[in-house]
Order: C-alpha cells, then structure tokens, then sequence
C-alpha cells in the first residue's frame, strides 16, 4: 500500500497511492526520469545516520552534481522529475508539453493538446469579454485582465497546524523538547488547511487576514463565491481566537490588523448583489455573526480607557508614525486616529448590513441602534475639543486629525504628521434611504428619539438627524466642515495628491519635517516617496509617502458615499478646476492611479521605473507587475512584484470608471 511512482517508459510516469488511485504524466518527448525518495536527508539536515538510500535532495544532487547515488537506478520511489535536455538556438523555442490524469492512455496521449489548450483559451476569452464589454480601451482590457489573472494565480493551499508545529513531527531523529521559539503561542486551536487568496505567490506566500480582505472585492467579479469562502473561513473557529480577535499573519497571529472585514464584507454582498440579482443574505447573517465577536474584542482590548478612542498600533501601516507604535509606554496611552477611524467604519458597516438583514427580520433593528449608538460615541470622543479630559484627536488650526500620547496627569501630546493615519476617519461614512428608515420604524424611533434628547451629539457628526432633499441620511464621522478641510490637503499635490494616486504621507513633511523629543529622545519623521529609510518593522515597506492601492481603495469608495449624498453640490478644488465636483475628484484620482499601468506619450510605463527593456521589449512590454506600492512621486514599482492581492484593486478602478 505504499505510494509509489514508477516509470512506464521514456514519456510516462505512473503514481500510485493507497487512497487517491492512479495518476499518471505523459510528456510529448521523451526525457530522461530521475527518481527518489521524498524523504528528509537526516545526515546533511540534523547530523545523524539516514535510514534509506535516497532522499528528497536527490534529484537536485544528481543534476547539479552528477551524483549517481542519489537517485534510484530502477526508476521508482516517491519523488520524481522529468529531465528535457533542450538544445535551443538563438531566436528559436522548443516546447515541452505535459499532461496530468487519471487515465492510462496506451498511444498519443498528447495528441489532443493543443485543442484543449485552444478550447481553455477560447472559453476565457469568451468569460472575460462579458465582463470588460464596456471597457472601450484595449490597454485598460489587458491591465485588467491581467490583475484577475494574478488574483486567480495567487491561490494556494495554505495548512499551519500551530501545536503540531509547536510540538514538532510525530517522529523526530533525535530528542525533541518544542520549538525554540514557540511562536502564536496563544493560538493553539488554529489549524488552517484550506486555499487561501496570498498576498502574493511568488514573494509572500503566507497567511495575512487585512491583504486577504482587500483581495474580496476583486475576486468577487469574477468568483463571487471564492470570494465570499474568504471572508467566511477566517472567523471561523479553528481560525479566530476564542476571545474574538481574528489572526493577523502567520508570524505574529496576535498583532492587531485593522478591522476591515465587516467593510469588505459588505462590498462582496453588493458586487455578488448587483451581477446576480438577489442578495445572499444566507452569507451576510452568517458572517455578520462572527463579526460581533470580532467587534467585542476590538471594544474590549484596544480602547484602553474606555473613552471611545482606540489604539492597536501598527495596524498594518509599517513605519507612518514617529516610532514604533507597537511600542509601549509606560504609564501612558496611544490614542490613534486611525484606529478610531477604523472602529468608527466598523460600527457604520455593522448598521448597514443589519439595516439589510432587517430588511427580512425585523429583529435585527435592535442592532441596527446598537451600532448607531456606539457611533456616536466614537464620534464624540474623536471630535470633542482637546480641552475636554481624555477625548478629541482634532486639531481644529490644522484642520486634521492626529494621533495623540494621552498622559496619567492629563497632559496630551498630539503627534502632528499628517499621513493617512488622520485622512482614515474620513472612511467612516454610510448612506441610508428614507425609505429603508421607513420600514425600520424602531430603529427609526431611536433616531427621533436621540435627535430630541441628546441633541449635543448633533454637533460632532454630520446632519444625520435631517434627510436631504434627495431623502437621504448621511452618518458621517465627519461634519461638512471637517469634510471641507480634509479634502484640500487630500486634492493638494503639494499635499497628498501624486500624478499617481494618494500618498501615505503628506508631501509637506518634505521640506517640513515633524519632529518631537519624547521621553530625552529626539524622533522625527520626513516624506519619502519610495523604500523605507529606516528598519522601523523589518525596513521592506514604507508608509511614509509611497502610494498604496488598498487605502486608495477605500478612500475613494468612502468619496463615493459623500458624492451621492451632497450632489454636485458639493465643491471643491483640483489642480485643474476651482469648482470641481467631488464625482471629478473621485475620477480624477481613479485616473491617476491607473495610469500608473498605462503607456505614456513616450512609450514608458511608471511602474516599470524608467527599465528600457520592460517598456520597449516585445516579450516584455505588454506584461503588467503588479507591485506591493508605488513611488509618490514617479509611480515606479516598489516591493513585491506579483502582490496582485490588493493592487489587483486597480481591475475593479477601470471597471468601474467605464460602468
């Protein structure tokens, strides 16, 4: 019963196991099929005696060193390889052709190949013409459909057992005490074996729930229900911890990611919604279920004096503070406005896909006042001047939010760097109709109910009190004032606004650096537009200035809300239009960050980074990357490659700018 592969002649191989059956490989040429076991060799990797004769180095050792014993002479064992020996000359191809199945085919197992190849690629052709068929550009077709290709590539089976691993194999060559370094510790329930969306295959092929959020909406046009398997499997129980908290990435599961699952949630219910024609609310109410747990974690951990203002340190964002904001200080509390953004978008999200499942049970109304209330609170601690004990993280000179060290005798420091941390509260916006309030009339109750008794709350937020003249309620985290502020630093390009997208940082930090002398130590932060400087979190990723496709995402979904409520209206300035509307604001920074793909009037794509040979190559220069971020100031590609997972983003940009 023992798995096997064995050679059955020069182009085939045959598998077999004990459970799975028969497989087999054909090869259109014959080749010369190298063998060994797919066991560990014990003396090269521990030190100690080997039990076999061959391991699963071998291959490798026979054709890197001509090594004879490291293969087995009769052709079988558990591992094997196929070795083509290819003489090509200059301008030529040679083709090697595989193929993988169940059946033993005796004569010309290859010989339908290339109509199977033809049929795969017709039948794509003909999916992804459905969905670009309003997309006029050819350019824009091929950047998109090469992102849902990435996302579709970026598939992998992931398993980390966490007490298997901590405790070691079953069988070890030597005495085995536990690891070292006994990491996730804490998560020993976790045991994941399933296909997940990584970040990225190729460079970061490991687990990360805030990448894998961001993947969904992507995923969502094309595989709604991958899609909506993501979302659903990493709160499940062998995942989320029993406290609640949802799993951060593989090397440190208790870091604190930010809590956008409930936001990408919603937007897979709507994309699933509007191309299948009915809401799976089946989904909604399974995973908006799983969210409560996650959202009591968050209330309970990261809101340290129970004021409504959060922290959780990094939250994903590296190096955009003026330290580690991991670090702990002793005796004193990091009030983040990013993270009171954060918690402030989750409740928004919480009430709109109640405000859905209510639709169909009314009880859910009572959830509905539930998260609208803790809104409110978050408001009001967020926007309260900063002479009021423990709250506010507004600067009203500034006109922009700021995280903020809050003293044990009452002093606050606000850390004054404008960054996305203080362009995150802006996210916290939803829309509802009149006419859903009206078939909520609890919760609509509530509403009257808190617009006539506490009418101070009134003043922090926006006007949800009142339907406009379009009979619709805007919650905002952000009044039309602060709104106002926000957006001339955003649409400055002296600020955040990049030929390419949104800076992580301000521009401004260029020539004025912040700096601040905490604790008899000097900490500064500046503008830079590409690489970290520093080694703040490992120094491979930097969110002091570069552009991020995610958090663009987001911001312009958020700009979206704000666009539908106040109309044409609502006007601000470009830097090619006064009077601009925030429809032209949204489209022109959508724009912008697709660009960054697109061939120039000189033959360059940004992201290539000014290389000749991907811009003017013929066998290069129609091919995207799909980089972890862009430079701020050129768009050239920076960090991962292949990271299609979130900058994969741009597929749903060009779809929607051309719906």
């Amino acid at each position: 019963d023992k798995p096997e592969i064995l050679a059955l002649n020069k182009s085939a191989i045959k598998a077999s196991h004990n459970q799975l059956g028969n497989m087999y490989t054909y090869f259109n040429e014959e080749a010369e099929l190298v063998f060994c076991e797919n066991e560990t060799n014990r003396a090269r990797v521990y030190g100690k005696p080997n039990e076999g004769t061959t391991y699963k180095d071998g291959i490798n050792n026979y054709l890197i060193n001509q090594d004879l014993k490291a293969i087995n002479a009769n052709k079988r064992g558990t591992k094997a390889a196929a070795n083509h020996k290819l003489s090509i000359k200059a301008g030529q191809t040679e083709e090697v052709i595989l193929r993988f199945t169940d059946l033993l085919i005796e004569n010309e197992a290859l010989v339908k190949a290339e109509e199977v190849f033809r049929s795969a690629k017709n039948q794509a052709d003909a999916f992804y013409a459905e969905v670009q068929k309003n997309i006029k550009s050819e350019e824009k077709k091929n950047i998109q459909r090469q992102a849902f290709a990435g996302m579709m590539w970026n598939k992998q089976f992931y398993y980390y057992n966490v007490e298997q691993w901590a405790e070691g194999d079953p069988v070890m060559p030597f005495e085995f005490n536990g690891r070292a370094f006994d990491r996730n510790r804490e998560w020993k329930h976790a045991y994941m074996a399933n296909i997940l969306s990584m970040p990225d295959k190729w460079e970061y092929p490991w687990f990360a729930a805030w990448d894998l959020a961001f993947h969904t909406p992507t995923l969502a046009r094309i595989d709604p229900d991958f899609a909506k398997r993501q979302l659903a499997v990493i709160l499940r129980e062998y995942y989320m911890h029993p406290n609640g908290q949802i799993p951060a990435y593989e090397w440190n599961f208790s870091d604190v990611n930010p809590p956008v699952h409930a936001w990408a949630t919603w937007k897979v219910y709507e994309i699933d919604k509007y191309n299948a024609g009915v809401g799976d609310l089946e989904f909604l109410e399974r995973i908006f279920h799983k969210l409560l747990l996650n959202f009591t974690w968050w209330v309970n951990q990261k809101d340290e004096d129970g004021n409504n203002l959060f922290g959780g340190g990094f939250l994903g964002l590296d190096n955009i503070g003026v330290f580690d904001r991991n670090t702990r200080i002793p005796g004193h509390t990091l009030q983040q406005a990013d993270a009171t953004g954060w918690m402030a978008l989750y409740t928004l999200n919480m009430l709109r896909i109640s405000a859905e499942l209510a639709a169909k049970n009314p009880t859910y109304q009572d959830m509905c006042s539930k998260f609208f209330e803790h809104f409110l609170h978050i408001a009001e601690a967020i926007n309260q001047p900063l002479s009021v004990k423990g709250a506010g993280l507004w600067d009203e000179e500034e006109g922009f939010y700021f995280d903020k060290i809050h003293a044990p005798d009452g002093r606050n420091l606000l850390l004054k760097i404008k960054s996305l941390v203080g362009l995150l509260p802006l996210c916290a916006v939803e829309i509802l109709t009149e006419e859903q309030l009206e078939s909520m009339p609890e919760f609509k109750k509530r509403l009257n109910w808190i617009a006539k008794n506490k009418p101070e709350l009134q003043h922090f937020v926006s006007e949800w009190h009142d339907p406009n003249e379009r009979n619709l309620r805007i919650f905002s985290l952000v009044n039309k004032h602060r709104l106002k502020t926000i957006l001339e630093k955003l649409l400055a390009e002296t600020e955040f606004l990049s030929d390419y997208g949104i800076r992580s940082m301000s521009k401004y930090h260029k020539e004025n650096p912040y700096s601040v002398e905490l604790f008899g130590q000097e900490h500064s932060v500046k503008y830079s537009p590409g690489e970290s400087e520093l080694n703040i979190m490992g120094g491979n990723s930097n969110w002091r200035g570069p552009i991020w496709f995610p958090l663009n995402y987001l911001i312009l979904d958020s700009l979206k809300k704000y666009a539908h409520y106040f109309g044409n209206e609502f006007k601000v300035k470009l830097p090619n239009k006064k009077n601009a509307s925030l429809y032209e604001a949204i489209a022109l920074i959508s724009a912008r960050l697709v660009s960054i793909f697109e061939t120039d009037n000189k033959g360059k794509k940004a992201f290539n980074g000014g290389i000749e040979k991907f811009d003017k190559d013929p066998n290069f220069k129609e091919l995207i990357h799909f980089y972890e971020y862009f430079d701020g100031d050129t768009g050239r590609g920076l960090g991962a490659a292949h990271q299609t997972g979130w900058t994969g983003l741009v597929a749903d940009l060009i779809l929607e700018s051309e719906n």
